[in-house]
């Protein structure tokens, strides 16, 4: 008689809520386990309430020990199926989602690989202009509010239940609404896929230039490959790479960006500063003869701060190839490398900008510490020691290139999908990548000054990092009217978008004062 209420009781929860998915996509092994769909109730509802939530400690307490066991049991099978997410078929054929198998390492391996590149090499040129106090002031500023809006993107992932945002534009729709979201994050995260990658090219080709030269000396041929020419092989290179399906098919790439990246930006401050200084060395502000110069300068020095800190455009994308249950969300192994992966970025980039102004102060060249290295020092350091640090920087292009170029190819891809209804063929993919390819290297011939505009690129992709996640935090989060958390992020991306706009207007001014002849490295 005793033991009816108790059948009463486990009869009530029949799940109603645990629906399954509505589509299934035609890759099992590959897409993600789902999450959970609550379908016509309010986030309030979907914060409150859980597929076990009736399971409770309080409930199991007068229930003998067989049946509590199998209400355990039964709790932990819906922490793992009751999670559903409603998924998309086309997710299981792009190259961001293709693979849901990463993790933590992967995580470090991707960011690291995004976040230290050849931006880094430019820090002492805006030391220069910013002198000591606000050079340091800046870069610390910069590097704890972008810390700060990666894990705003990392926790956005999945914020709606049911819903997992895999791409910076998605996350922006959802914030800003269809059309804005798509007006105000497109063209900065294209601009920042394709035109780093354009500018990696530049790079990596004129850094193998510089390798030749150094290694083979006086005993090189009479007719050397031209500048051209090696941004063709330097192409070819990626293209070759870039056959890798899918972006978790690249986390070895990513590694070796990664050691690479942190091995040559060890090796070229430390190299900096084991040399004499030049004697005329000075660390006063680049001195120029108008105000309204001055100030344009320091813009513009500004957003090449602003650019060291590029690699939120793909946040969402490398957490979109991790599984996520109930039990085990996405957001917890992301964050865990990101916070590994931005502590060897801090290692790197505070050294390069602090190590690389004190050696050459406001002698520091327009092209960075590779210029320095190769201007001073050519003849004081081993030329094995220097030829290795150029091989680094264009290993280091290689990896880097696939990881920003992963979006273009998604993108691509997606278009190809969503009108032919079938994943792309070998063929077709290999073809997009070869385009996209040939086509970077196309902009780079005909706009060579690129590489030299860190400042610009600063500036105008600047929201991107800066300013556009925390307002998608008040959009989709909704913290309470008028608390400091609305107030924190509101002021906070209204700060960003107004440097936005002032950084690119001083790129803009660096660019045209100096004629588009700012250069990575000088002409030989």
């Amino acid at each position: 008689m005793e033991e009816r209420p108790e059948t009463e009781l486990i009869s009530i929860p029949a799940t109603p809520r645990a629906s399954t998915p509505e589509i299934l996509t035609p890759s099992g092994q590959r897409s993600p386990r789902g999450g959970h769909t609550s379908t016509g109730a309010s986030n309030k509802d979907a914060k409150s309430w859980t597929p076990t939530s009736f399971i409770s400690p309080r409930f199991l307490s007068p229930i003998g020990t067989p049946m509590k066991r199998v209400l355990v049991n039964m709790k932990g099978y819906l922490e793992e199926v009751g999670h559903l997410t409603k998924l998309n078929p086309q997710d299981a054929w792009l190259p961001i989602t293709e693979s849901r198998n990463g993790n933590a390492h992967y995580a470090a391996f991707h960011n690291l690989n995004a976040g230290i590149g050849f931006q880094a090499l430019v820090l002492p040129v805006a030391f220069s202009f910013l002198g000591w106090s606000w050079g340091v002031i800046s870069l610390t500023i910069a590097y704890f509010w972008q810390l700060y809006t990666l894990w705003i993107l990392v926790q956005l992932h999945e914020a709606v239940p049911g819903k997992r945002y895999n791409r910076y534009v998605e996350l922006a729709q959802a914030a800003f609404g269809e059309r804005l979201g798509v007006w105000l994050a497109l063209f900065p995260t294209v601009y920042l896929s394709a035109g780093t990658a354009t500018a990696l090219i530049l790079v990596g080709g004129e850094t193998m230039k510089l390798f030749f030269q150094i290694v083979c000396g006086p005993l090189c041929s009479s007719n050397p490959l031209t500048t051209v020419e090696w941004y063709l092989v330097f192409t070819s290179l990626c293209i070759v790479l870039s056959q890798l399906p899918n972006l978790n098919s690249i986390a070895g790439l990513s590694l070796v960006g990664a050691v690479t990246a942190i091995t040559y930006a060890t090796m070229a401050w430390v190299l900096s500063v084991s040399q004499p200084r030049p004697p005329s060395i000075s660390y006063e502000p680049i001195s120029l003869p108008s105000y309204t110069a001055s100030l344009f300068s320091v813009l513009n020095a500004m957003g090449i701060i602003a650019f060291t800190f590029r690699g939120h455009n793909l946040v969402l994308e490398i957490q979109a190839t991790m599984p996520s249950t109930f039990k085990h969300p996405a957001h917890v192994p992301m964050w865990k490398g990101a916070k590994v992966a931005y502590f060897f970025i801090a290692m790197c980039l505070f050294p390069i900008a602090i190590g690389g102004f004190w050696a050459y102060g406001n002698l520091m060249p327009s092209g960075g510490m590779l210029s320095a290295l190769y201007a001073f020092h050519i003849h004081d350091i081993p030329r094995g020691l220097l030829a290795m640090t150029f091989l680094l920087v264009v290993f280091n292009c290689l990896s880097s290139f696939q990881i920003y170029s992963m979006p273009a190819f998604d993108s691509f891809e997606a278009g190809y999908t969503s009108r032919t209804n079938r994943p792309c063929s070998i063929w077709v993919r290999s073809g997009f990548r070869i385009f996209f390819g040939f086509v970077s290297f196309f902009i780079g011939v005909a706009l060579p000054f690129l590489s030299s505009l860190a400042g610009l690129l600063g500036g105008l992709t600047l929201p991107v990092t800066f300013a556009y996640p925390c307002f998608m935090w008040v959009l989709i989060k909704k913290p309470t009217k008028y608390s400091f958390n609305w107030y924190f992020n509101w002021i906070l991306g209204w700060l960003g978008v107004a440097f936005s706009l002032a950084f690119s207007i001083g790129g803009i001014w660096s660019m045209v004062n100096n004629g588009l002849k700012l250069r990575f490295f000088k002409p030989s």
